[in-house]
C-alpha cells in the first residue's frame, strides 16, 4: 500500500510540473513570409533559424497556485535562442515556487520570413501576453499578476514588451491588456545606440543602417513612462557583452519616472554569471521582491476555480 502511495504522489508530481506545447498562431503568423521550417537545435537546447514560435507552459497543482505568472523570454543576441538555461530550467524553478511560468520560442528577426523583422519578436511578446491572459481563469492565474522575464537579448524583448504595450503590433489585440505587472531583467541590453548596445542584437533587429527613430523606439531606457512596470535588474559590472550601462540607464529612467525599481550589480561574473550560480542563490532574491511587490499573495477568488487544462 505505501509502495502504491509512493508511487502515485511521484505521479502527481510529474503532472504537475510536466511542460505543454503549444503553437501561438494558428498558421502563419500575420506579417510572416511562408517557407521551410530550418530550426536547428543543438546538444544544449539552443535553438537557431526559429520560425515557428511556441509557448512551453508550466502550471503548478492548483493547491499550490499564487495566482502569479512569468513569461520567460531566453537570450541569444536575436540569433540564437537559449531555450534550456535561461528558459526551460528557469521556468521549473518557478512553477516549484507556485509561479506559472510560460517560456516564449520568438521567432528571430529575419527578412526571409517577417515583413518587418524588428517586430516580430515583439509581435510574439504580445501575442503570449494575449493567450495567457485570455486563459488566466482556467489557469488558476490573476490576470493583475502577470510578469515577464528576459535575458540578454530576450532582455530586450522583455523589456520592449514593458515599454510598448500601448503600441500593439497586432492591430486585433481582443481588447486585452498586453501591459506586463512586473518585469525581471537579467543583464538586458536596452539600448540600441550604437556605443552602448550589443552590436549583434541591434544588427539582427534593426539591420546594417537603422534610422534615428528606429534606434529611439527601441532603446528602451527612452521608453519609460510612469505606466512602465516595477522591475527587478541584475547585471556584473565586468559585463564583456552586454555593457552594464545598459541595465544603470534603464534604472535611472524608471527611477525618473518614479517607477518601483530594484538592481543589483556585482562586481564580476561576466555575461551569463547567473547561469554559472545554483538557480536558487539568485532567484531568492527575485522571489523576495515578488513578494514585496505583492505577487505572491494566495487566496485570490481566481484560484478557486479553473480546471488548469492547457487547451
Amino acid at each position: 500500500m505505501r509502495a502504491l502511495l509512493i508511487l502515485l504522489f511521484s505521479f502527481a508530481a510529474i503532472v504537475a510540473n510536466a511542460q505543454t506545447v503549444m503553437p501561438l498562431y494558428n498558421g502563419l503568423p500575420p506579417g510572416g513570409i511562408a517557407g521551410p521550417d530550418e530550426e536547428v537545435t543543438d546538444k544544449d537546447n539552443n535553438r537557431t533559424n526559429t520560425s515557428v514560435p511556441t509557448l512551453t507552459a508550466y502550471l503548478p497543482p492548483k493547491d499550490k497556485a499564487t495566482g502569479t505568472a512569468v513569461l520567460i523570454c531566453p537570450g541569444g543576441g536575436y540569433h540564437t535562442v537559449v531555450f534550456q538555461r535561461e528558459g526551460l530550467s528557469i521556468a521549473e524553478y518557478f512553477v516549484k515556487q507556485g509561479i506559472a511560468a510560460f517560456v516564449l520560442k520568438y521567432r528571430l528577426p529575419d527578412d526571409k520570413i517577417m515583413q518587418d523583422k524588428s517586430s516580430g519578436p515583439l509581435q510574439d511578446a504580445q501575442e503570449a501576453m494575449k493567450i495567457i491572459r485570455s486563459h488566466a481563469a482556467e489557469w488558476n492565474i490573476d490576470n493583475s499578476r502577470v510578469g515577464i522575464m528576459g535575458f540578454s537579448a530576450g532582455g530586450h524583448l522583455a523589456s520592449t514588451t514593458g515599454t510598448h504595450f500601448n503600441k500593439p503590433v497586432l492591430a486585433a489585440n481582443a481588447g486585452i491588456n498586453l501591459r506586463p505587472d512586473f518585469m525581471i531583467l537579467v543583464y538586458p541590453v536596452i539600448s540600441m545606440e550604437k556605443n552602448l548596445t550589443h552590436a549583434g542584437s541591434r544588427l539582427r533587429l534593426l539591420g546594417n543602417q537603422p534610422g534615428e527613430e528606429a534606434i529611439k523606439n527601441y532603446s528602451n531606457d527612452r521608453q519609460v513612462t510612469p505606466q512602465t512596470p516595477p522591475t527587478i535588474l541584475f547585471h556584473t559590472g565586468d559585463d564583456t557583452v552586454v555593457d552594464v550601462d545598459n541595465s544603470l540607464l534603464f534604472y535611472q529612467a524608471l527611477r525618473h519616472q518614479h517607477v518601483p525599481a530594484e538592481m543589483h550589480i556585482y562586481p564580476e561574473g561576466n555575461h551569463g554569471f547567473v547561469l554559472k550560480l545554483p538557480t536558487d542563490v539568485w532567484m531568492q532574491i527575485t522571489m523576495k521582491w515578488l513578494g514585496r511587490m505583492g505577487m505572491l499573495n494566495p487566496g485570490n477568488p481566481l484560484l478557486q476555480g479553473g480546471t488548469g487544462q492547457l487547451y
